[in-house]
């Protein structure tokens, strides 16, 4: 993910339905200013990526850009937890959440040489949930949190990847 595509990260946060939001068990009135999550984002960038806070994918198909990934959490040669997003509701629920799930998962253990890679999804939104167990995920537990600084309380359920060891 480069700085550009940081702002389609922020659109779809932005512009997203409170149904949506709420699905997510994001809250909207706890977004980030947009400049100073781009600035944030731009800073982050500048490091090296065994320094990053945070490391981002984008998803295309045909040439246009339908999804996004973004790793946080990271420890390297340890554990992340990862995030997706679909950015266009009409692709949603076509399969290529999976597909982009299986793919994120393998670049992320690949270049932050995870032994572990989580996903924690809102509990009551079964899409992600069953993308996760499709794309080899196992789940952990559930429990009722605030993920991360942008959630809202909620139930959330905790999902495992762990990369093959290499042969």
């Amino acid at each position: 993910m480069e700085l550009v595509d940081f702002d389609v990260r922020i659109a779809y946060f932005y512009e997203a339905t409170d149904e949506h939001l709420n699905r997510l068990g994001v809250d909207r009135f706890r977004l980030p200013p947009s400049d100073a999550w781009r600035a944030s984002f731009q800073q982050n960038l500048a490091r090296p990526i065994d320094e990053r806070t945070e490391y981002g994918l984008v998803w295309e198909v045909d040439g246009i850009l339908v999804g996004f990934s973004t790793a946080d959490q990271i420890r390297i040669g340890d554990e992340a937890h990862m995030h997706l997003h679909i950015i266009d509701p009409e692709r949603r629920a076509s399969g290529l959440g999976t597909q982009f799930v299986r793919l994120t998962a393998a670049h992320l253990c690949d270049v932050l040489r995870l032994k572990r890679l989580y996903c924690e999804p809102n509990a009551f939104n079964v899409a992600p949930n069953r993308t996760l167990q499709k794309a080899g995920f196992r789940y952990v537990c559930s429990r009722e949190c605030r993920p991360n600084p942008i959630n809202t309380h909620q139930t959330t359920t905790i999902w495992v990847y762990a990369p093959a060891a290499p042969t």
